[in-house]
């Protein structure tokens, strides 16, 4: 099997053709081709997958990423995976991105409809059980206050029954936990708080990222620290917090699993955020922008679910959900899973599979540019193939070889995604400010230049970072960004020595108007 593939995809604009001969025009984000999506590699998740988007004539990635991210949830409390640095959390973190009429709520929705079911059950469950607490809670109280007033009372007989009373007593009764196994829009302090008081396995899950990336959490302020406790729960490290009114606790044994579906417009600037990539949270997620199949979804080429898939897979749901997950003696909210090995065959897989990716990032190698993403690519595949492995059966004594394999598939698929768009949103940024030199070039230099006298027909790099936007206003900016409008026949480069504002100049250009 060839993990790594040699050849590169054709680049071709998101919309129309690049302009040369019809003169200048708005600079375009170009992006090259990606792979089909290994949907063969899904293993028992594929009929599910196939038959919501055969339904939704959708581009298969996108209720891929649905089911793998409800698998992850269903079974992350209950198993952690062998890795080739240890057992880490079958956790999964994917981000999937398509434009707004791409129908990723009709993909998420039937995926997801067991696990509301679910919820709203466990909430109706939650009420009564919650009741029952609240007399128990309350006749703990009554007790122990009349115990503690007897005991107050002196040094006779009853007092020293009442002492005897209170030892009896032990601790208060234990509250129900929440049944939410889901949040969308929580801010950092909102999802440790539902670790507290609920789950030890939860999902948080957004058909509409736009709204979570763009929301309180992921504010200016905020963002660091969102992003630096989201990644302790991919590690499934020990969480300590001190807050004021919260006082201070540690979360153990806790598990996330997160799938964030958002627009192009939102990704581009995600992708791009140094910090989102340098505190490593993008490079914990398999990230996909499949094509779109917006403009071919016509009613005849649609697929109902006559073979029954999405019944069996809400079935599985249903039933792994329904089983109470592996927790410490002294608390039900503190996991305590196994370990999952890998058989001798998927682990030689696997260290296959990471020495070449460990060699594709040395200079000059295929992923140089996206080491962050491919050191994790090892670990990813581990984990897909222990939630593939545990969905199909809680009780899998281990990660067979062909599990291994189609994990691998899945998990470099991501890879050469996560190197394809992390370039994109690189080139978006250079022809985002390219544009914004153009537009500036239109609208504001004759301004500018009649102000101080100069021919507003002609541009240098001195000019831009004297007089231009100020991200632009660098040497080697101004003149790279030149160079691009060039290129697209926005500015056209005069001779050597050409004669601007009455000197000589080494570089200048000629602004095409028309």
């Amino acid at each position: 099997m060839t993990i790594i593939r040699e050849t590169q995809p054709t680049v071709t604009p998101v919309e129309s053709t690049p302009f040369k001969a019809e003169g200048p025009q708005p600079l375009l984000r170009e992006i090259p081709q990606g792979e089909p999506y290994p949907v063969e590699a899904l293993g028992p998740l594929r009929e599910a997958v196939e038959a919501v988007q055969g339904m939704a004539l959708a581009p298969v990635a996108i209720p891929a990423g649905s089911a793998l991210a409800m698998a992850s949830l269903a079974v992350q409390g209950f198993a952690d995976v062998e890795t080739l640095g240890g057992k880490r959390p079958v956790s999964l973190f994917l981000l999937t991105v398509a434009k707004s009429g791409e129908r990723k709520s009709s993909c998420d929705r039937p995926l997801m409809s067991a696990l509301q079911n679910f919820e709203a059950d466990q909430a109706q469950a939650y009420k009564k059980a919650h009741k029952k607490w609240v007399d128990e809670q309350e006749l703990y109280d009554l007790t122990r206050k009349k115990l503690m007033n007897t005991t107050a009372g002196g040094n006779g007989t009853k007092a020293t029954e009442a002492q005897a009373d209170l030892k009896a007593m032990g601790d208060p009764p234990e509250g129900p936990i929440l049944p939410d196994r889901t949040a969308s829009e929580p801010t950092l302090e909102g999802l440790f708080r539902a670790f507290q008081q609920g789950s030890p396995s939860l999902g948080l899950f957004s058909d509409e990222a736009g709204q979570f990336i763009g929301g309180h959490a992921m504010s200016q302020d905020n963002r660091m620290k969102t992003l630096g406790g989201i990644n302790s729960l991919w590690d499934g490290s020990e969480i300590k917090r001190t807050r004021a009114g919260d006082g201070v606790y540690t979360l153990r044994g806790r598990r996330l699993a997160l799938h964030l579906m958002m627009q192009p417009v939102v990704a581009g600037d995600f992708l791009s955020d140094p910090l989102a990539g340098g505190l490593g949270f993008l490079p914990r997620c398999l990230i996909c922008e499949p094509p779109s199949t917006i403009g071919t979804r016509f009613s005849g080429g649609q697929r109902a679910d006559d073979g029954g898939a999405l019944w069996r897979f809400s079935s599985r749901l249903k039933t792994i959900l329904n089983q109470d997950m592996p927790v410490e003696k002294y608390s039900k909210q503190i996991l305590n899973p196994r370990t999952l090995p890998l058989s001798d065959k998927a682990k030689k897989l696997l260290v296959h599979f990471s020495d070449q990716i460990e060699g594709a990032q040395a200079p000059g190698g295929d992923f140089e540019g996206v080491s962050g993403f491919a050191s994790k690519v090892a670990e990813q595949a581990a984990r897909i193939a222990g939630t593939l492995a545990l969905w199909a059966d809680l009780g899998a004594p281990e990660v067979t070889h062909e599990m291994m394999a189609d994990a691998i598939t899945l998990a470099q698929y991501y890879l050469d995604e996560a190197k394809r768009l992390s370039e994109a949103a690189e080139i978006s940024v250079d022809t985002a400010q390219a544009e914004m030199l153009r537009l500036w070039l239109l609208n504001n230099w004759p301004a500018i230049a009649a102000n101080i006298e100069r021919d507003a027909g002609t541009i240098t790099p001195r000019d831009v970072v004297q007089h231009g936007p100020g991200s632009l206003r660098v040497t080697k900016t101004a003149k790279k960004h030149l160079q691009t409008l060039e290129a697209h026949d926005c500015v056209a480069k005069l001779p050597d020595g050409a004669e601007v504002d009455g000197k000589p100049r080494k570089l200048a250009y000629r602004i095409v108007s028309e």
